[in-house]
């Protein structure tokens, strides 16, 4: 059975998208079968695998507010082993259509669970804020990879998530772990980089994964191609640490 990882953190710009594109790449790379499931109206995971999220008739909106099936919308091999659950805009406005519906916050997960044999990984790239469709894809999911920028305010959003991930544990998905942490952007160069990892290692008692992802011009680039870091440059130093975090989480699953 699929394991189900959603990938958050309610603070922009920490490399969460790029996480999700890339790990869910780099699974599949490794001959894994993986769902990406982009939750975010932006749909940047959705154009990051090469998709004109614009075009999209039948997307991850129509499925959760019953416009169509989940074979509808489900996009196949976008690269080997790697289908994709897309998102564009309309996403933005399910927030609204959903406040009257039962059990708003399980719609992802009733979806998700009629395919969930069909893979070992679905990675879900939730929306940069704590919201309904965050919730929804905490419900859904197995456990939680936050994605932290090696920056200033690094904890303050960690503990916001966190506090998240305990309150969605409690009232609606008592299986809900945390998968741990990920350092994104972090740049060798500087003091503070290595005092965040330092202070948020002292400050908590999770897992925090050994693969810490650099600052890296090539993994900047590769979404605006439209392709992973492992099909724009499947050689540079992005690409070969987002394989070791791979590796990383696949071992984890085996040790669960």
């Amino acid at each position: 059975m699929g394991r189900v990882i959603a990938i958050a953190n309610q603070k922009g710009g920490v490399g969460k998208t790029t996480t999700a594109i890339n790990l869910s790449a780099t699974l599949a790379e490794a001959g894994e079968r993986v769902l990406a499931v982009d939750f975010d109206p932006q749909g940047n995971e959705t154009s990051g695998l090469g998709l004109e999220k614009e075009d999209l008739e039948k997307t991850v909106y129509e499925l959760i507010v019953g416009e169509c099936d989940i074979n509808d919308c489900l996009i196949k091999n976008v690269q080997s082993n790697l289908d994709l659950l897309p998102s564009n805009v309309n996403l933005a406005g399910a927030e609204i259509e959903l406040l009257e519906i039962e059990n708003k916050e399980k719609l992802l997960r009733h979806y998700l669970d009629k395919i969930k044999n069909d893979y070992d990984f679905i990675i879900i790239d939730c929306p940069p804020s704590l919201s309904l469709l965050t919730i929804n894809a905490l419900t859904a999911s197995d456990t939680v990879l936050v994605p932290i920028q090696c920056e200033y305010y690094a904890l303050e959003g960690l503990n916001q998530v966190m506090q998240t991930v305990k309150l969605v544990k409690k009232k609606l998905n008592p299986g809900l772990e945390m998968e741990g942490v990920v350092f994104t952007m972090y740049d060798s160069r500087t003091n503070l980089s290595q005092q965040v990892v330092e202070s948020v290692k002292s400050a908590l008692n999770e897992n925090i994964y050994n693969t810490i992802i650099p600052r890296n011009v090539r993994l900047a680039e590769a979404p605006s191609y439209g392709m992973p870091i492992t099909v724009y440059d499947s050689k540079s130093a992005g690409a070969e640490k987002y394989r070791m975090l791979a590796a990383e989480v696949i071992r984890r699953g085996e040790d669960l």
